[in-house]
């Protein structure tokens, strides 16, 4: 009884993807490419950060239990 409901639903969902498709506009190659590169260096320069936090919480744990 509900089959032919659902046969009728699939097509206009699949319509309705084909056209939230068409709606998208792709970044360029240079866009990319920059926003990229700002991924890449923001994460280098967060690592070195939490890097530098734990060398020091470590010399203060080393501290605080030679105490």
């Amino acid at each position: 009884m509900g089959d032919s409901a659902e046969k009728q639903a699939r097509p206009s969902f699949f319509k309705g993807i084909k056209s939230e498709f068409k709606k998208i506009t792709w970044p360029g190659r240079q866009s990319t490419l920059k926003q990229s590169v700002a991924v890449v260096a923001i994460s280098i320069v967060v690592g070195i950060i939490i890097a530098i936090i734990d060398a020091v919480l470590k010399q203060g744990v080393i501290f605080l239990t030679s105490l």
